[in-house]
């Protein structure tokens, strides 16, 4: 691509696009304000035990590692100690905000290392700052965009050809998340490949930036791997495609396509964005054979979550979509630059003068992408049914943490000190109660983990609480949506033996009758 379409580009206002994307990321993360998902909370309330001298723990006393991104952990406590703040769900959109600025001008440098053009990065920048799929999860309070810069860090060390920084951000992006490793693995393996010798320096490296956190993990934990994974690919039930179809679904609509399009011009636009990334990543194998793994990554990705199949959470679907939006607007380019050579051969055949970008292919490649930005910010709005009354992503949903919170305020003005609370979503509970949580997902509960796989005739929807499970551990509370416990414990006599309801606040999410509050009797 970069022999045929060279790019001449003015110096002068080109200076401030890095500035402009930067302020416009921050702005899209800070204005919208907190609106934090049950799982981050269980992050911060190990970071906030770490704060008041309790140790990496979530329950005082339980060494259990509950929490997928101990970095994520430890940027936070630094933060409260630094500003004196425990407010986390403000400090974590802070970090989120810087963390997500960086990250889009990380991919605005790998867009001219990816593809040559820097028209390309500019381009995938701006869709990646105003991204729903980036935006909503900065404002709830989770890892996703630090987890995602330091990929992009790793994806421009590896073009640049720096190994020992892809060391570093790659030892960082596991402790951030260590489903980093389908983005970082094949970066060393093209290492090896080029070298024809295993990098052993480099893994070194690797091993000796993350012997600190293994070792500790180990010895406190028993596993440098934290239990949920384990867990959850236990308590849920799927359907063993679930994974692939909606992963087809998420790379057929990348801009919120859907609310928008019929199901057929849904399956068009997929067809045009597989075609597109296909062309994208030859033209940046062209431009740069290093950049194969890289083009690979959503494949990889989507590859390994599809063959595991666990329970894809709304966050698991962001990581691969810069680079998505990478290899799509690289295709854009690469067919806007072959138009022009077909309509003016006699200057694409001078091989030793090739054609620079001329007004159409800027002008292909500026209309692909406000379109595809149209189709992004028609999935915002301006003023959310619940929340902050400010401009936020629709899919920024957090309707339940609320309930949540009102559940916690009931149980906590009954309970007494040295309560337990049984409950299948913990987050806002057990930070907002200071209660011993036990969990029934087998989060930071590990003893739950042999109740699972339940009896499949327990489930109404993907998550069923077994009977035995509560009763077993002999809750003071128990708090969940009634639809999980429909078939299983809420019909079980002995429950109804031991506990009364508390409370009942109404709702209908995922097709419950309420979120139910019960107390020992």
């Amino acid at each position: 691509m970069g022999e045929r379409c060279k790019l001449r580009f003015i110096g002068g206002p080109a200076r401030f696009v890095p500035v402009a994307l930067l302020l416009l990321a921050l702005a899209t993360r800070l204005v919208p304000g907190p609106r934090t998902v049950d799982d981050a909370y269980i992050t911060f309330r190990y970071a906030r035990n770490l704060v008041e001298g309790r140790g990496f723990v979530y329950n005082p006393g339980e060494r259990v590692l509950g929490t997928t991104t101990p970095l994520y952990t430890f940027l936070l406590s630094g933060l409260a100690l630094v500003t004196g703040s425990q407010d986390f769900p403000m400090l974590a959109v802070a970090l989120n905000g810087v963390a997500g600025a960086v990250a889009v001008l990380l991919l605005y440098h790998l867009g001219r290392r990816f593809a040559g053009p820097r028209a390309v990065g500019t381009a995938a920048a701006l869709l990646w700052a105003v991204a729903p799929y980036s935006v909503t999860f900065a404002i709830g309070g989770m890892e996703t965009d630090l987890t995602i810069g330091l990929i992009l860090a790793a994806f421009l060390a590896h073009l640049s050809d720096r190994p020992l920084l892809v060391s570093l951000w790659a030892a960082l992006a596991f402790l951030a998340r260590p489903d980093t490793l389908i983005a970082t693995a094949p970066l060393f393996l093209d290492l090896w490949l080029a070298r024809r010798r295993f990098p052993w320096r480099e893994a070194g490296a690797v091993l000796g930036l993350l012997a600190p956190w293994l070792l500790f993990a180990t010895f406190t934990f028993g596993n440098p791997l934290p239990v949920s994974i384990a867990a959850k690919s236990a308590a849920y039930r799927l359907p063993p495609v679930a994974d692939l179809l909606r992963l087809l679904q998420h790379y057929a609509t990348p801009f919120f396509e859907f609310q928008v399009l019929p199901p057929l011009g849904v399956v068009l636009a997929f067809g045009l964005y597989l075609g597109l990334a296909v062309l994208g990543g030859r033209a940046a194998f062209r431009h740069n054979p290093r950049a194969w793994p890289v083009s690979f990554y959503p494949l990889t990705y989507g590859g390994v979550l599809a063959l595991v199949n666990p329970l894809l959470f709304r966050w698991y679907l962001s990581p691969p979509l810069p680079v998505y939006f990478l290899l799509v607007l690289t295709g854009v380019w690469t067919v806007s630059c072959d138009i022009r050579r077909w309509g003016n051969r006699e200057n694409a055949d001078r091989a030793t003068n090739p054609p620079a970008a001329s007004l159409p292919v800027y002008l292909l490649l500026a209309l692909f992408t406000f379109a595809a930005l149209g189709l992004t910010l028609n999935a915002w709005t301006l003023h959310p049914d619940h929340g902050p009354d400010r401009p936020a992503p629709e899919m920024a949903w957090f309707q339940l943490e609320l309930l949540y919170r009102e559940a916690a305020d009931v149980v906590r003005a009954d309970a007494q000190e040295g309560a337990t609370l049984c409950a299948g979503d913990i987050g806002v509970l057990g930070y907002r109660t200071g209660l011993r949580i036990l969990d029934t997902v087998g989060l930071v509960t590990p003893q739950a983990h042999r109740y699972y796989p339940a009896d499949p005739g327990i489930y109404v929807i993907n998550y069923a609480i077994p009977a035995d499970l509560v009763l077993d551990l002999e809750p003071d509370y128990v708090v969940i949506l009634e639809v999980y416990g429909r078939r299983g414990l809420l019909p079980d006599p002995r429950f109804q033996a031991r506990y009364r309801l508390l409370e009942k606040i109404e709702t209908d999410i995922y097709g419950s009758d309420g979120m139910l509050i019960f107390a020992r009797r």
